[in-house]
């Protein structure tokens, strides 16, 4: 009883706070074409500096396929007046925490310090920005910290090459198709020059967006991301037009194989539409019905009813161009992949020809408001969304509005978007099997 009166007062919490809570911004440019978001927030001394380029794994000539996850790592290599693996030394010296990941479609940099700190960080990005050290020792360092962090993320990783599998055998012509950490050939053969002409396109202040939040004074910090960005210079327009898609109209079957793996999985991947539209944020909640928790149709039916599976999934991957949205499942014991995606599909015909019930549908609402919540508890939660929505959807105001967005979903749409999508013959279905024995 004391379990269902504490998750009763939770939702209503959630309900509450997704309701009042409204993040407060303010912007400008600098004459170089950088764009720079502010965020106040004084109930605690900590502040959030943090930069996204406008670069990630589709981005360069694809016979140099990484370069952007590289650069994620080259540029703590150190700058004119930051030497040689002092990056890293210099933030938590100073109270502070770090880190930097790389999509295909973005890179994001960030510090949190204490506030009295910011000048800092504003240094650190700056200087990142401005004049980075990229040479041979830092190119040839790197290389090989990408190649260990590749052995050991993916090569060596149980599973660790799906989602390689899902985007060369959905992706024909989009550089989607290639991963994001790149093919080690491609770094081993790329010069010094082509890393700086790399550097020179994508790093420039009118590529990325700057992010400064927490314990803030707006006009003292306006002025020293002026004093710091200022002498940055504007870089090229960057121009992309990368080769369209086919709409897949026939099964797509292909295997792969891991050899770090006993248990094979079947997947079915689906290429939808790019994150920002409106169809994207329905299917975000069909992957959520579908497998958001222990209590999805998916999780009750095939592991904990039938006791089919050891694991389901159902996610739909956010990207610029084309969204992802895949099934994922293990068997268990000798449950057959053609019987695990059957009875998937079966819940997917569901949608298709029913509407979810009125319970279900208030459910949705519930996760997603929770999950507003909790996008937004935190600064540094904060700070990235401002940049993510600025940069990859177009709209700062996502932020607060994004959660209308999703309550203005109608369980018709949910149904619509089933049947407009997430047929057979629009998707790829690969057999993830165990290498076999060299015999």
């Amino acid at each position: 009883m004391k379990k269902c009166l504490f998750t009763l007062a939770l939702l209503m919490l959630v309900s509450y706070n997704a309701t009042a809570q409204k993040v407060e911004f303010k912007e400008f440019d600098l004459d170089n074409g950088l764009h720079v978001i502010m965020h106040q927030d004084n109930t605690a001394p900590l502040v959030v500096t943090s930069v996204m380029y406008d670069v990630g794994g589709k981005d360069g000539d694809r016979e140099r396929t990484g370069f952007a996850h590289f650069f994620e790592h080259l540029l703590f290599e150190g700058s004119e007046n930051i030497e040689r693996g002092e990056f890293m030394k210099i933030i938590p010296a100073n109270g502070g925490r770090f880190n930097a990941n790389t999509s295909q479609d973005r890179t994001y940099y960030y510090e949190i310090f204490p506030s009295n700190k910011l000048e800092l960080g504003l240094w650190l990005e700056s200087e990142r920005m401005l004049h980075p050290v990229i040479d041979q020792v830092g190119v040839d360092t790197q290389n090989e910290v990408v190649k260990e962090e590749k052995r050991q993320s993916y090569e060596n990783r149980p599973y660790g090459g799906l989602l390689k599998a899902i985007g060369e055998n959905l992706f024909k012509v989009h550089p989607y198709k290639d991963e994001n950490i790149g093919k080690m050939e491609h770094l081993d053969a790329a010069t010094l020059e082509e890393f700086n002409a790399y550097f020179e396109k994508y790093y420039v202040p009118n590529n990325a967006v700057l992010i400064v939040a927490g314990d803030i004074d707006y006009d003292k910090t306006e002025k020293m991301v002026r004093d710091y960005f200022s002498a940055v210079k504007k870089g090229p327009e960057v121009v992309r037009n990368f080769p369209k898609e086919t709409p897949i109209t026939e099964t797509i079957k292909a295997t792969a194989y891991d050899k770090n793996i006993q248990v094979p999985a079947i997947v079915a991947a689906y290429r939808l539409p790019g994150q920002a539209t409106r169809d994207a944020h329905v299917l975000d909640m069909i992957a959520t019905y579908l497998s958001g928790g222990k209590s999805s149709v998916l999780y009750k039916k095939l592991i904990d009813e039938q006791k089919q599976a050891l694991t389901v999934q159902a996610v739909n991957l956010g990207q610029v161009d084309y969204n992802v949205f895949a099934l994922f499942a293990l068997p268990l014991g000798d449950v057959s992949l053609e019987t695990l995606l059957a009875e998937m599909d079966e819940e997917i015909v569901k949608l298709q020809n029913e509407l979810i019930s009125e319970r279900d549908y208030q459910k949705l609402q519930n996760q997603f408001e929770n999950q507003f919540v909790n996008s937004n508890s935190s600064v540094e939660g904060i700070a990235s969304s401002l940049a993510t929505y600025y940069l990859l959807y177009g709209d700062v105001d996502i932020i607060n509005n994004q959660l209308e967005t999703y309550r203005s979903i109608t369980r018709e749409e949910i149904q619509a978007a089933a049947k407009k999508y997430l047929s057979p013959n629009q998707r790829v279905e690969i057999e993830y099997l165990p290498t076999k024995d060299e015999q």
